[in-house]
């Protein structure tokens, strides 16, 4: 082994060096050197870490823990990282070292083992293990070796956990008077509350299923795709748009790329403490190793166990909670009754300042939104409400009306559709607020354009094929997100925000009748002038005042306001403030046009842009402070010198981002808005920013 060693280096014409500081230098320039290799690359840019940080060597003493059956190596965690039960979780091997249990090569054995091979050893961990939980106040990843029954602690580190055991660990560290509740919070990722509401396999699907093989349960979850056998052909299915299960015999750094796009991972060998439990606990994705029936031919592209022979591209079923694999795909629900999830954000909601509401507009979405604890709606939009086919059918009547008799016509049933949603939606949420946008999108967005499809229409409207295709492509524009949208559908056609509004008040009445107090939030899109707001809030005073009049109602409390997604509405905050009873940044449009990047296309190139260091950062996933940023900081403090009570909401895709969330909360926000799933981080990530702001 040492001459093969040797000959690499004489293949590069050089010679092994003999002097130990030759070596040792040799051994620190090649760690360093390592900072700039690919996988290193991709593990920060999924951890989100500094390329510019540089790493750093740490020189010990050798010690061996292969002289003998009294010597071995292990790696422990104080708690279990998959569960978070306070109990020793790990592995050792004897006559080993280090790398031959993190590499997967040998399968070691638990590590409460050790108290009967080497008692006195076990006895002096145990001692060390609390002592150095209780230092660092949280959960330890602690590597070490025995060398003749002497025990040496190598390493320890805050132990990587998934979001399960990252809960557990932290409320019962409260438990014990370890940490405060505002640690607690601080010392869970707010990324990590996604992995506690994404699916798990049916309970009665996973009755009548039999599992084809089992291995260890190294990371929780519950996952479906089709088998790959290398990190190449992971990422390639992926990029086809496919589902896909890593199956290797053991993985490697190499394999990260692989890892990451990867449903769930299976390895043939390693146990709870391998490469990939570890990194799969990590990320998140769900991990069984150990699976010592597989036999994993990754040169025929096969997998077999007993008399089962599969083959690239057959579909599996991985249960990260129990190491059970399953042949085909299995149904899945999402996880519900998580006491420690409920209890903690309990805990942020006490210390938050902002408020975390829901972009929602479904039944469905809402009642969602509200398990997830959303103190309202921030944005319900209209435009989702007529894609339904008979609602489409009437919407298309509107915007190709020939007559006022038709648009009426058309308009009459499309306040029936809106009332009735209005007031399903109201009766969903009760009393908390929510805030309804009316109709934002270009009215093309809403027509057919295949020729079989404007044929059907016409026969529909009874209007001719000719006829109608020459309407549709006048109404098509060259940049719709920047054209007949918006308040300027509300300018040029009132009476579909006549329509919208009255059927929101009439909803409101319906239900203020029956004892549930709502005060509708009505939020005009796109607005750019002062006299665009004065102009569509007058049109819906008269609307909604003659609406109470027409029913002999006493008028209750409304609000309008806009959404402020131009950066010229930014820039006159101050002025629409004076109109406006609330804004909400639509950060999404607000980004496009600033940037002048297209949110549907900026994937094309977003990559190069990264890899080439010109963008840390997709600026729709995390907000951009220093342009975007700024624009809503000034507006906000524009618009805080006109009406200084004003609620201001944040309700585009950033809302939920827990990157985001923080300069939020610094420029004196209300609240946030996001889908209903991105609800629980961002509670917590509130809850962080607020924690975090106040002076230590």
């Amino acid at each position: 082994l040492i001459k093969n060693y040797k000959q690499q280096f004489i293949k590069h014409n050089k010679v092994f060096p003999q002097h130990p500081m030759d070596q040792l230098k040799e051994a620190i320039q090649a760690v360093f050197h390592s900072w700039n290799n690919p996988r290193a690359n991709v593990y920060r840019e999924l951890h989100g870490i500094s390329h510019h940080l540089g790493t750093a060597v740490n020189v010990q003493e050798m010690v061996f823990g292969n002289s003998g059956n009294e010597s071995g190596t292990g790696v422990v965690f104080t708690r279990n990282p998959a569960t978070g039960e306070n109990k020793l979780f790990g592995e050792f091997l004897l006559d080993a070292q280090g790398e031959d249990v993190v590499a997967g090569i040998r399968t070691p054995q638990p590590i409460q083992e050790l108290s009967e091979r080497l008692p006195n050893v076990y006895q002096d961990f145990l001692h060390y293990a609390k002592m150095l939980e209780l230092h660092y106040k949280d959960m330890q990843d602690i590597e070490f070796t025995v060398e003749q029954g002497k025990l040496y602690i190598l390493q320890t580190r805050n132990g990587k956990r998934t979001a399960k055991a990252a809960l557990k660990i932290a409320t019962d560290l409260v438990d014990e008077n370890v940490l405060s509740k505002e640690e607690a919070l601080l010392r869970v990722e707010a990324e990590m509350i996604d992995q506690l509401i994404h699916p798990i396999f049916k309970p009665e699907a996973l009755d009548q299923a039999t599992p084809f093989a089992q291995g260890l349960p190294a990371s929780p979850g519950a996952a479906t795709g089709e088998i790959v056998f290398t990190a190449e052909k992971a990422k390639e299915r992926y990029g086809q748009g496919k589902k896909v299960i890593l199956v290797r015999q053991e993985t490697s750094p190499e394999d990260i790329e692989g890892m990451i796009v990867s449903e769930a991972i299976v390895t043939s060998r390693g146990g709870m403490t391998s490469h990939a439990a570890v990194v799969a606990r990590g990320m998140g994705t769900c991990c069984v190793t150990g699976t010592e029936t597989l036999t994993i031919d990754e040169e025929a592209k096969t997998v077999t166990t007993n008399d089962i022979r599969l083959k690239e591209g057959d579909i599996l079923s991985v249960n990260g909670n129990t190491g059970e694999i399953y042949l085909g795909e299995l149904p899945t629900v999402v996880a519900e009754n998580n006491q420690d999830l409920t209890l903690f954000l309990s805990w942020a909601d006490e210390h938050a300042d902002l408020e975390v509401r829901a972009n929602a507009e479904t039944l469905t979405d809402l009642t969602t939104a509200l398990d997830f604890g959303a103190t309202g709606i921030g944005l319900a939009r209209t435009e989702h409400m007529f894609f339904g086919e008979d609602r489409i059918l009437e919407m298309r009547r509107l915007i190709l009306a020939e007559d006022h008799r038709e648009m009426e016509t058309a308009l009459t049933k499309l306040l029936a559709f809106q009332e009735n949603d209005f007031y399903q939606m109201f009766q969903t949420i009760q009393d908390k607020p929510m805030v309804i946008r009316l109709l934002d999108p270009p009215m093309h967005e809403f027509l057919p354009h295949e020729a079989p499809e404007i044929a059907n229409l016409a026969d529909k409207l009874n209007r001719s094929v000719n006829e109608l295709t020459a309407k549709i492509e006048y109404l098509k524009e060259t940049n719709p997100m920047l054209g007949h949208r918006g308040c300027r559908l509300g300018i040029t056609t009132p009476e579909i925000y006549q329509m919208q509004v009255k059927a929101i008040i009439q909803s409101a009445i319906r239900l203020v009748q029956e004892g549930i107090p709502v005060v509708p939030e009505i939020m005009i899109p796109l607005i750019a002038e002062k006299e665009e707001l004065i102009h569509l809030k007058t049109l819906l005073i008269e609307t909604i005042e003659a609406t109470f009049n027409a029913q002999n109602i006493v008028p209750f409390p409304y609000e309008i306001g806009t959404m402020i997604e131009l950066p010229r509405a930014c820039l006159i905050a101050d002025q629409l403030a004076e109109q406006a009873d609330f804004f909400s940044f639509g950060t999404n449009d607000l980004t496009q046009m600033t940037y002048g990047f297209s949110r549907d296309d900026i994937g094309k190139f977003i990559n190069r842009y990264q890899e080439k260091a010109i963008m840390s950062h997709d600026p729709f996933q995390h907000l951009d402070q220093q342009g975007v940023g700024q624009l809503i900081k000034l507006a906000v403090s524009n618009a805080r010198r006109t009406k200084p009570t004003m609620t201001i909401g944040i309700c585009g895709e950033v809302g939920g981002d827990p990157k985001s969330i923080p300069f939020f909360q610094t420029i004196g926000i209300d609240y946030v808005s996001c889908s209903p799933y991105r609800i629980p981080a961002a509670r917590l990530a509130v809850a962080q920013a607020a924690i975090r702001s106040r002076p230590s």
